[in-house]
């Protein structure tokens, strides 16, 4: 262990996850979504809307699933990689770190992710995004429907369970649609999600059954909440 590792106090580490978390997060974020005050602090972030808000294209039973059981899977999965890294630091024993940040990569990421889609969601969503959001597709895209089309056909191919994403990149201010497969693979670093599309089977399956290209179809056209995409996009560049 060289003296940068050894030195790295542990409030340190935790400061820099809990913040680089709310960058992620963005304006999903509450305060009982950080971790700033300890590892395993986050908490499973409240629906803005009733379960049945969504229907008829996104159905109660899924809502609740998805929501209570598998986004609070995620949550629960992360707090424990988290005290499992605190306990690791504290002991100065990293010989399971390799185990420990696979599991921070896929329970943080999908519990970022989850938070993010429950805003991207409103009732009577869909339709075209305006205002400086549909110019940068525009000026990205071409049309706002080469965008859509593309983002479907993204989200539709994933392979095995994952999402399709529009995300910003402040590198050169450039918005790209990305594939993610689980909840970590095939992004690229530094960008930050925007709109994200839950692909796996467990978002869908029983409204929609093995038909992904209809769940697909109803989130672009009637569920996304353009508005919150908007000010993501906002925040993302306030950040860069």
């Amino acid at each position: 262990m060289d003296s940068t590792t050894d030195g790295f106090a542990r409030r340190d580490f935790l400061k820099v996850a809990g913040g680089g978390l709310a960058a992620a997060l963005g304006a999903s974020l509450t305060p009982a979504a950080s971790a700033a005050d300890g590892p395993g602090g986050h908490e499973l972030p409240k629906l803005p809307y009733d379960y049945a808000a969504l229907e008829p294209y996104y159905d109660e039973a899924t809502v609740r699933l998805h929501h209570d059981v598998h986004h609070a899977g995620y949550v629960t999965g992360l707090n424990a990689a988290e005290k499992k890294l605190a306990a690791a630091l504290e002991a100065k024993d990293f010989s399971d770190a390799k185990s420990i940040c696979k599991a921070l990569a896929f329970h943080g990421s999908g519990h970022i992710l989850h938070s993010i889609l429950w805003t991207n969601m409103k009732p009577g969503g869909g339709g075209d995004p305006d205002g400086d959001l549909a110019y940068a597709i525009n000026k990205q895209f071409g049309t706002i429907a080469g965008f859509r089309d593309l983002l479907a056909a993204a989200a539709t191919a994933v392979e095995g369970s994952g999402w399709g994403i529009l995300a910003h990149r402040a590198m050169d201010n450039a918005l790209v649609v990305l594939q993610a497969e689980k909840h970590e693979n095939l992004t690229q670093w530094g960008v930050t999600p925007l709109l994200a599309l839950d692909v796996w089977e467990h978002a869908y399956y029983l409204k929609y059954q093995n038909k992904r290209k209809d769940w697909v179809q109803a989130f672009l056209e009637h569920l996304v909440n353009w508005d919150d995409v908007a000010g993501r996009l906002r925040a993302s560049r306030g950040r860069a």
